[in-house]
């Protein structure tokens, strides 16, 4: 996008992100979804459109910005004002109190899950669907631990744990991923010191023939059977002991990590391409609310060239 003299211009990668995003989104189903809980134009100021809020919304998730944060990116970026459809030359961008009551409608309505699921159809009906193998991990996302804030303490949802001979101090948000196609189909989030194993049937949709999971969740067979009937567990277990060290199991591991590992892709989007490490905000409730949406980015990001392909086709 040249602007003025420019005589030279490059898309950059973040341009032919949004460009790609901007086909695989399922826009209208999104829009119909908040479209319920939305305002509507009455007597006083008209409320922006939906699928420009959502717009913001996702660059919020995209590019890990706060309300603040992203008000300004796009009165600084010509780049994500084409993207949200904002034509400065007509109206000014919403302002950050505006951006902040659509995430707090969101999160009041629980729509993080609902956008999660809708997106996950979406897949499905572009032929991407959720096979027989699931494989399950937890992450845990930090939270400030300092107490110089307004109420002098730490947020008492979140909890330590320790991990190694490290502690951390958050919460963790529990996946339950397709083995073929590395799309999150189940999540729930809990304080930090809450065991993986204990959530594992709630990350599996009952129609696994094969269970993925590292050690956390050994010693799980009976759990995974009465969530999965037909299930097999293939999570990892227990080689290293007091005197020796089992080879045979640990043989066994690096095979199942071998599937078990497609997990760290759907971490590493989130974490590293997203840049969601911290918690934004305080309590579980709003945190989960933006996980489960980064859940769905995520899906429709690792999923994106398929997309692409059929809708080309």
């Amino acid at each position: 996008m040249t602007t003025g003299f420019e005589r030279y211009s490059k898309k950059t990668r973040r341009a032919a992100f949004l460009e790609e995003m901007e086909q695989v989104v399922p826009w209208s189903s999104l829009c119909s979804l908040v479209e319920p809980h939305y305002p509507k134009a009455g007597n006083g100021r008209r409320p922006v459109g939906i699928e420009r809020m959502l717009r913001i919304y996702f660059l919020q998730q995209w590019f890990n910005l706060s309300d603040p944060a992203v008000e300004e990116a796009l009165y600084d970026s010509p780049l994500m004002r084409n993207f949200t459809g904002i034509d400065l030359g007509n109206e000014p961008v919403p302002d950050e109190t505006t951006v902040c009551k659509f995430r707090h409608l969101l999160e009041e309505h629980n729509l993080g899950g609902a956008i999660l699921e809708t997106v996950n159809v979406h897949l499905q009906s572009r032929g991407i669907k959720i096979t027989t193998g699931t494989i399950v991990d937890a992450t845990i996302i930090h939270a400030p631990s300092s107490t110089k804030n307004r109420e002098q303490k730490r947020d008492p949802e979140m909890h330590q744990t320790r991990k190694g001979k490290q502690w951390y101090f958050g919460m963790k948000a529990h996946i339950g991923v397709d083995s073929k196609h590395k799309i999150v189909h189940s999540a729930v989030v809990t304080p930090a010191h809450v065991a993986d194993c204990t959530l594992l049937p709630e990350l599996l949709h009952g129609e696994e023939t094969k269970v993925w999971g590292d050690q956390a969740y050994r010693g799980q067979t009976e759990a995974i059977r009465e969530a999965a009937p037909l299930a097999q567990d293939l999570t990892n277990q227990r080689y290293r002991f007091k005197n020796r060290i089992d080879e045979v199991q640990k043989a066994k591991n690096r095979n199942k990590s071998r599937v078990r590992s497609k997990v760290e892709h759907v971490f590493g989007v989130i974490k590293r391409k997203f840049g969601y490490v911290k918690v934004r905000y305080r309590g579980i409730r709003k945190n989960a609310n933006q996980v489960f949406t980064l859940c769905a980015l995520s899906n429709l990001f690792v999923s994106r060239r398929r997309l692409l392909s059929t809708h080309m086709a």
